[in-house]
């Protein structure tokens, strides 16, 4: 196998979403300048965007999920820093934090120094973009059946992802996933795998966001598909 294993499993549980990109294009197209997004990972906007012909920066703290974006979108612009510590240097007339991003920067602190950030790499009149979601619908009901499995076969290696618990533990809804492999030759190897997102309110996205010296815009809203939960964007302005 040739793909770097954590850009592997991002693919696995991220790369085949897409009922986002839609609103991502339509800010683009508006926004007609330079793109900033933050926890690019692979690319699943980042090449998107750069596809159509837009400037995009990709900033992810993964050096690794880096490496496989700038394979896939060459024109793409990778800078390996977290999102809530940056400084580029040049601005921006839209920054996108897609995928829920914003709930897994440890709490308000978190959040707020990436809300500064952003602030200070828009340019006057540019559009921040961000989303949501309630990680709580994705908690099953009793009588639920087992999620189907994320799955991904690559150079005859396949990749499965199934999440197996969905609690809520001190603010934070954690996801446990069971991660397997099955080699070319079919050893299996297997890890359980814990991620905790955030519960975050949109009021509560939208004051820290005023505090940061953003100004709210609008709310769009991104429907749940078959295997992803809906999200809510919050739309702010400089």
């Amino acid at each position: 196998m040739t793909a770097p294993r954590a850009a592997t499993w991002h693919d696995v549980e991220h790369g085949a979403y897409d009922a986002d990109l839609p609103l991502w294009r339509e800010l683009a197209k508006v926004a007609a300048g330079p793109i900033l997004e933050l926890g690019a990972g692979t690319g699943r906007v980042a090449a998107e965007l750069a596809a159509t012909g837009h400037q995009v920066v990709a900033l992810d703290r993964d050096r690794e999920l880096l490496a496989t974006l700038a394979e896939r979108a060459p024109t793409v612009t990778s800078v390996t820093a977290d999102a809530r510590d940056f400084e580029l240097g040049t601005s921006f007339t839209l920054v996108l934090a897609p995928m829920q991003l914003v709930q897994i920067l440890g709490g308000p602190q978190g959040r707020i120094a990436m809300l500064q950030r952003v602030h200070v790499h828009l340019q006057d009149g540019g559009t921040f973009a961000a989303a949501l979601a309630e990680p709580l619908d994705a908690v099953p009901g009793a009588d639920a059946m087992p999620p189907v499995p994320d799955m991904l076969e690559r150079d005859g290696w396949v990749f499965s992802s199934q999440p197996v618990s969905v609690q809520e533990q001190s603010g934070q809804v954690v996801v446990t996933r069971r991660r397997q492999i099955v080699s070319p030759t079919g050893e299996l190897d297997e890890e359980v795998v814990e991620i905790g997102l955030d519960l975050l309110g949109i009021e509560e996205f939208e004051r820290e966001a005023r505090r940061a010296g953003l100004a709210l815009a609008e709310r769009r809203e991104i429907p749940e598909t078959g295997d992803h939960i809906g999200s809510t964007v919050v739309i702010c302005r400089r």
